[in-house]
């Protein structure tokens, strides 16, 4: 991109382009966020972006897609565009496993400030002095039932745009009963959102209703009009779907595969025999932990202890003592002062780095059970116990699955070097200790020096030396961003795919890490929760994976319960194998009947003999069977399956529009940054890169700023440059700010290396041109640049002339003189017509949302009719009973339920006349509000006045 002379007019110009507020539905409105985005270019995602951008009466869209197509991407183009439109009030509510993963994508792909909250940051923050930690400059991230507890203080923000991802968490948000749901439509009642989920329907259609009050309680009427007219007597399906299309938008993975190249995954399973001492300590303990009453497990909190216990169990020899001797001065404590500690467990969850949702998923008893007075005799016996157990545990050097990491990891580089891919593998563990002990395992026999861990804190002399290293090697640049957590993460990652060659991360890695540059994957613990599983391979498996992933697996041989798991994993959800890994369905069945994880430890607590584990997982594939319910997704299909020919052409068309905006934008910005910068910066054009000598405010550094461009790499020791850094705001707010008084300009035409036809043609080479910009509040705030040019011949020349006028350099050549009447008049009627065309599009979307309420009101009508026939139904089958009652006591019982009946008939046919006037008032005065909104003020700034010739 060569550097051309411009003027201050050009790039007065061009930083009102680049910054003008844009109409939604048009691929150019989000332009700015596809140039800040760090990210391939997808069409399905540009679209989705853009359905979610383009009604601004919508109160917010339903995201689709199915799993593997981006929904994170499609959201977070909405978020970056509202903040390039510098609408700063967005926040993301998401499973708390899903957190860090939202904050790391945000920042990473598209540079956006983000902020993980929870109780114990925002009380945090609080101490340290910020009155409200919510409302700042800053995207907010938490989890549902933070937001939930939060309803009060996220209600007094006026937020622009609310993401709530894993969306069908809030699929029974209609029913008061549903408590999250409640608190989360009325934390953000009012506020635009954007819903997210793979699995929108499940198991009946009122959760696709249940979503839809989470937008809009407008959006149907209630739930008695919309079981009425979808699904008891009507099921008008082509009606619902015609309806859902305003406001939900689904891509299947077939759909996309002509442009989203997957690659496989490939399962391989290793199978170990514990040695016998293993064997026995599991025994021994598992035997322990299925015992009804005992010290060591109390019993309000039983099922999660020995969930706990056996994930460490099956893990490695050294959690196993971690957590026996944790048990064991817990016990103790009580002998001796007959309490116990509380907060042992917590303690030991967090002391392993195991998943933290443990806690928040699992529901203890909510009552106490009885204080029991302590047996010091029995209790002293269980002391005894486990005091052999830890025995026998320290006799064990080393663990027969540790041996057989070796020989999974001889056949994983095998793999990898018949496939040319590197050989850098990912190993998962569930305990630290199990980590802690595998890196020293590791390190003695044969990976000497190419081992990094990952956990939750990345605490230890070995980590802290790899993050020193890195915070050296790119000091000055953006890549460093001051957060300890965030930058120590970021240079385990580097170190690992620049120098190690094994990671082993505990669950902490599999939140939001990109390692799409390894494709090896080690589950050396295996997780009981599908999701989790998905998640970790999904940080290998993704966009932008080269190479099949190979996912190894082990079989422990001695242990019927772990053979079943890893079956049900393989063969039922298919997590290991194939282009997608897990289906929807499968993952969504999860989530509405099957609690997988706790029904396993339940069959691990309660099944002592091979038969009865057999019966027992035979008994959850049954019934996870039938949590998959054919016909819904059949219905599924019929109603959010919208893809065909046209719509996959009209894609690649978008596609192509949004490859040609990004470039111009690319040129224009190069161009002003080129010009606002010249006295403080040296440019190297063809590397598109700069180097600030001076700092233009005291929080701008000075240093190597390399343009974003897609699909290459920022040097280490350069600072990204987009629109939204705070050097390209600087650029982009002087550039709208310089003095632009009338003058003559010249410009260049004959040097101009492409032809400009529009330009060529024109029999006189001079005449005026105005720049305008037009202002318009309505439903949303648009800017409209809006260029008056005249020939000295009298001929106009279109927009399109003038934006090509200025894409060729020039200088100022002199005064501008007296311009003729006629521009001005002809501005104003330019001016005049592009307000009218812009009230034309509105008045398309205020038709729309009329629409949508003239059924909203239909349908609550529908509601008070539905009720009393209803009623009517209820008096038929009443009297029918009461002429075959037996006794004249049951006769008179149904004699006056019918009574009670007629009553509420006649008390329903008053009501339903009352209900039709409310409705229809609350309806009109809904659109009257709307109209008042439509052409709130419109506004005109006049730019600039040039004397414009071509040579």
């Amino acid at each position: 991109m060569e550097q051309e002379v411009i003027t201050d007019y050009h790039a007065k110009y061009y930083a009102y382009e680049l910054t003008r507020q844009r109409r939604g539905g048009d691929v150019g409105r989000i332009s700015q966020s596809l140039f800040d985005a760090a990210v391939d270019l997808n069409p399905h995602q540009i679209d989705a972006a853009l359905f979610a951008l383009q009604n601004p009466l919508s109160k917010g869209v339903l995201l689709a897609d199915e799993v593997g197509l981006g929904k994170t991407i499609e959201a977070a183009l909405v978020l970056c565009q509202y903040w390039a439109e510098r609408r700063r009030q967005l926040i993301v509510v998401c499973p708390a496993a899903l957190r860090k993963q939202w904050a790391n994508e945000l920042a990473d792909k598209f540079h956006l400030p983000t902020q993980v909250l929870d109780a114990r940051t925002y009380k945090r923050l609080r101490k340290e002095g910020i009155h409200n930690p919510l409302d700042q400059d800053t995207i907010s991230v938490m989890s549902f039932n933070f937001a939930a507890n939060m309803e009060h203080e996220l209600k007094r923000i006026p937020w622009d745009l609310v993401v709530i991802d894993e969306a069908h968490k809030l699929r029974n948000a209609h029913r008061d009963s549903h408590q999250t749901g409640q608190a989360i439509k009325k934390a953000f009642i009012g506020s635009r959102k954007l819903l997210l989920t793979a699995t929108p329907l499940q198991n009946s259609l009122m959760e696709l209703y249940g979503l839809s009050t989470v937008i809009d309680e407008q959006l149907f009427g209630d739930a008695v009009s919309f079981r009425s007219l979808y699904m008891r007597n009507g099921n008008d399906i082509d009606g619902l779907k015609n309806r859902l299309k305003e406001f939900s938008k689904r891509t299947l993975r077939r759909h996309v595969l002509e442009y989203v190249k997957y690659t496989e995954r490939k399962p391989i399973t290793i199978p170990f025999t514990p040695g016998q001492d293993e064997q026995r300590l599991y025994d021994l303990v598992s035997a322990y932990l299925q015992r009804e009453n005992s010290y060591g497990v109390p019993h309000r909190q039983r099922h999660l202890v020995s969930l706990v216990i056996r994930k460490l169990l099956a893990s490695s020899t050294s959690a196993v003592i971690n957590t026996l001797e944790t048990m064991l001065t817990r016990l103790r404590k009580l002998e001796e002062e007959q309490e116990a500690d509380d907060n042992w467990l917590v303690n030991l969850i967090d002391d392993e780095d195991l998943d933290e949702d443990i806690l928040d998923e699992t529901i203890l008893d909510d009552v106490e059970a009885p204080a029991i007075p302590v047996d010091l005799t029995r209790l002293r016996g269980e002391i005894a116990e486990l005091e052999q157990y830890i025995q026998l545990a320290h006799t064990i050097r080393e663990d027969e699955k540790s041996h057989a990491l070796l020989k999974a990891l001889q056949t994983g580089f095998e793999r990898m070097a018949e496939m040319g891919a590197p050989k850098k593998v990912v190993i998962f563990t569930e305990s630290r200790r199990t980590q802690d002990y595998l890196a020293n395992y590791l390190e003695t026999h044969g990976y000497g020096g190419k081992v990094v861990t990952f956990s939750g804190t990345n605490a230890g002399a070995n980590t802290t030396g790899i993050y020193q290293r890195w915070l050296k090697q790119h000091a000055g640049s953006d890549r460093v961003t001051g957060s300890p957590a965030v930058d120590r993460r970021t240079a385990l990652i580097d170190h690992f795919r620049d120098d190690a060659q094994i990671l082993l991360a505990t669950e902490a890695a599999a939140e939001g890490v990109n390692l799409q540059f390894c494709n090896l994957l080690v589950n050396y613990d295996l997780p009981w929760n599908p999701q989790r599983v998905e998640q970790r391979i999904g940080r290998c498996h993704r966009y932008g994976q080269k190479f099949d992933v190979v996912v190894i697996n082990f079989l422990n041989q001695r242990n019927a319960a772990d053979r079943r798991v890893l079956e049900l994993l393989s063969e039922k959800f298919h997590l290991f194998d194939g282009l997608f890994g897990a289906s929807d369905e499968v993952l969504g069945s999860i989530e509405s009947g099957v609690d997988f994880q706790k029904r396993i430890a339940a069959i691990y607590d309660t099944c002592r003999t091979p038969d009865e584990i057999e019966r027992a997982f035979a008994q959850l594939q049954t019934e996870l069977e039938a949590a998959i319910n054919q016909r819904m997704k059949e219905t599924e299909a019929k109603l959010l399956e919208n893809f065909d020919e046209q719509i996959f052409e009209l894609l690649k068309i978008q596609r192509h529009k949004a490859e040609e905006q990004l470039d111009r934008i690319a040129r224009l910005f190069w161009r002003l940054t080129h010009h606002m910068l010249s006295d403080m910066a040296r440019f190297d054009d063809d590397n598109l890169s700069f180097i600030l000598s001076k700092q233009p405010q005291p929080k701008i550094p000075t240093g190597l700023y390399q343009l974003i461009r897609k699909g290459e790499q920022v040097p280490d020791n350069a600072h990204t440059y987009r629109l939204t850094h705070p050097l390209g705001e600087y650029v982009l707010d002087n550039g709208r700010r310089l003095d632009a008084p009338a003058a003559e300009i010249t410009f260049d035409l004959s040097n101009y290396p492409h032809r400009v036809s529009v330009l060529d043609t024109l029999e006189s080479r001079s005449g005026w041109l105005d720049l305008n910009l037009l202002e318009l509040e309505s439903f949303q705030r648009e800017e409209h640049l809006v260029f008056t040019a005249l020939a000295d011949d009298g001929s106009r020349l279109d927009q399109e002339a003038c934006e090509r006028l200025f894409n060729i350099h020039g200088h100022v050549s002199g005064e501008a003189g007296q311009p003729p009447q006629a521009l001005s008049e002809t501005a104003g009627r330019q001016l005049d017509a592009a307000l009218s065309r812009a009230l034309e599009e509105n008045n398309e979307y205020f038709q729309r949302e009329r629409d949508k309420l003239d059924q909203w009101a239909e349908d609550q009508i529908h509601s008070a009719e539905q009720q009393l026939e209803d009623t009517k139904i209820k008096i038929r089958d009443t009297k029918r009973k009461a002429r075959t009652a037996q006794t004249i006591q049951e006769q008179k019982q149904f004699q006056e339920e019918i009574k009670s009946l007629e009553r509420q008939q006649r008390r329903q046919r008053q009501a339903i006349f009352d209900v039709e006037d409310e409705i229809e008032q609350r309806r009109d005065d809904l659109i009257e509000a709307l109209e008042r909104r439509m052409h709130q003020k419109s506004t005109t700034h006049h730019i600039f006045r040039i004397r414009w010739k071509l040579i």
